[in-house]
């Protein structure tokens, strides 16, 4: 069972991603506690006693978790529950697909056109947002790698752990 402080951190990564990423408040919750809970792997029946939720509301957080690559659910052999877990290459740069980035240029591009004949003023915003998705497409696999090589010097130097992996996992 948490602690009192690891529900309250709980509690604030939920916060948190509910106002600035539009989770839903468990979701959150549940990601805090999968960072700080021990074991690390937790049933779905431990989550719900652990966070004082119900069921169903720690299968849909789950759910959401694993659409967006930060949860998984695994299963021992012979066991008959998942476990629930961070996914190890969470830990990697999120939303930092330059793509993305392009195909919101060329969105916007495509608004651009709609506007060919209005006044520079109007055509301002989504000349920015353009820039903006041109210039991110361009830097952000730049920044990747700069992470990358510094992430390595910290984890070389022991500032830095690496992340633990579990049966079945890969990555850096």
């Amino acid at each position: 069972m948490p602690n009192d402080a690891q529900l309250l951190f709980a509690e604030h990564v939920g916060r948190f991603y509910a106002r600035q990423y539009g989770f839903p408040p468990m979701a959150g919750r549940l990601l805090g506690h999968l960072l700080v809970c021990d074991p690390p792997q937790q049933t779905i029946d431990e989550l719900t006693e652990a966070l004082l939720a119900s069921r169903s509301a720690i299968t849909g957080a789950v759910k959401l978790l694993e659409n967006y690559g930060i949860a998984r659910r695994t299963r021992a052999a012979g066991q008959r529950m998942d476990r629930v877990s961070l996914n190890p290459d969470s830990h990697q740069p999120q939303n930092f697909d330059a793509a993305v980035h392009q195909e919101h240029a060329a969105l916007f591009r495509e608004g651009l056109a709609l506007l060919s004949e209005a006044p520079p003023e109007r055509r301002a915003p989504i000349e920015e947002m353009i820039a903006l998705a041109e210039f991110l497409a361009e830097r952000l696999p730049k920044l990747v790698d700069e992470w990358q090589a510094h992430r390595d010097e910290l984890r070389a130097s022991g500032r830095l752990g690496r992340p633990q992996r579990t049966a079945g996992s890969t990555g850096p």
